[in-house]
């Protein structure tokens, strides 16, 4: 049971900002998942939304590298409800069983693709230690650049701060969600 009543629908969100939850509608269908807790704060969900906006149509983080990069950010803060979402995502973008259960499991990297590799090392020294080192940084730099690089860091702290949200009011994962092992 979630600490807070989340917002379920339209008619729950004030007059002035019922243009958000319209937004949040017509990207997600209906209002669940972090914008359901997001939508208790209006202003600011509308800028959350905003920036998931651009991740969805214009990063330079394609998937299914992006959704790598969010499972790994979801492992690590043991986001239930994020990580049921994003890795039913990633499994439709191309992410293989393998390369899921690494990440769920907190596995060894060097089974996967180097690509994949370096983004789940990059990821989880950031999210362990608040630092990467200097192999892990110059591994996707030279590889994808600083754009795609500040990026992709840019992806896993977005992702984490919705972990940081839903994990406060204990939303829980979908029941038809992966379950992640806490």
């Amino acid at each position: 049971m979630t600490r807070v009543e989340p917002v379920s629908d339209r008619s729950e969100v004030a007059a002035e900002h019922q243009h958000i939850a319209d937004g949040v509608l017509e990207v997600f269908g209906g209002i669940r998942g972090p914008h359901s807790i997001m939508l208790l704060s209006p202003p600011a969900d509308e800028h959350v939304l905003a920036l998931g906006n651009y991740f969805r149509s214009s990063s330079l983080v394609p998937s299914p590298l992006r959704e790598l990069a969010i499972i790994t950010a979801m492992r690590e803060k043991d986001c239930l409800y994020v990580w049921s979402a994003q890795v039913a995502l990633g499994r439709r973008s191309g992410l293989s069983e393998d390369t899921i259960t690494t990440v769920r499991d907190r596995g060894d990297v060097s089974k996967l693709p180097p690509d994949q590799a370096a983004i789940v090392t990059y990821v989880r020294q950031l999210f362990q230690t608040n630092r990467v080192d200097q192999a892990s940084f110059d591994a996707l730099k030279n590889r994808f650049g600083v754009p795609w690089l500040v990026e992709v860091t840019v992806v896993a702290g977005y992702y984490g701060m919705l972990a940081g949200v839903v994990n406060a009011v204990e939303l829980p994962a979908p029941a038809d969600g992966d379950r992640l092992p806490v």
